[in-house]
Parts: structure tokens; sequence; C-alpha cells
């Protein structure tokens, strides 16, 4: 396993999800479930314990992950494509 740079902005938005998680699982108005999933899913490349819970999720349902890192890797290329977009439409490509 081989972490990733550390990125300030990523572990904010990952403990942010894990915290909303956690009042999701006591407010009756957010799934806690999913929002903890995701915290764990944006930090795993930063913190060695949320890599270890994720892979036990994709042990326990195999297939899930593999289809969420798809998912994030299409959004990634759909960031930077847009971003490119809009470059090229201000002249500064």
């Amino acid at each position: 396993m081989q972490l990733q740079r550390s990125s300030w902005k990523r572990k904010m938005a990952g403990w942010s999800l894990l915290a909303v998680g956690v009042a999701g699982l006591v407010l009756p108005l957010l799934n806690g479930t999913i929002f903890l999933l995701l915290g764990l899913f944006v930090l795993r490349d930063q913190h060695g314990w949320s890599r270890r819970c994720l892979d036990w999720c994709d042990r326990r349902w195999p297939g899930q992950m593999g289809r969420l890192e798809k998912l994030e890797a299409r959004a990634a290329d759909r960031y930077h494509h847009g971003f490119r977009w809009l470059r090229r439409k201000l002249g500064r490509a």
C-alpha cells in the first residue's frame, strides 16, 4: 500500500463526510452509511486505516468497490476535460 502525498483539501472533504455520516447515523433525515463510505473512499489514499476499512468492504461486497473506482475515474476525467474546455473557450489553452 502506497499512500499518496497528503492533501489538506482531500482530508477536509473526507473528514467532513465522516462527520456528516456520524450525524446521519443519529438523525433520521440522513443516511449515515452512505456518507461514512464516501468519507472512507475519499480518505483511502491519505490514511492506512481507511484503506483497510475499504478492503473489508470489498471483501464483504465484491464488485462494488470496482464500480465506485470506475465512477471516480470518470468523474476525474470529466473534471479535467471540463477545465480544458473552459481554458480553450477563454483563449488560454
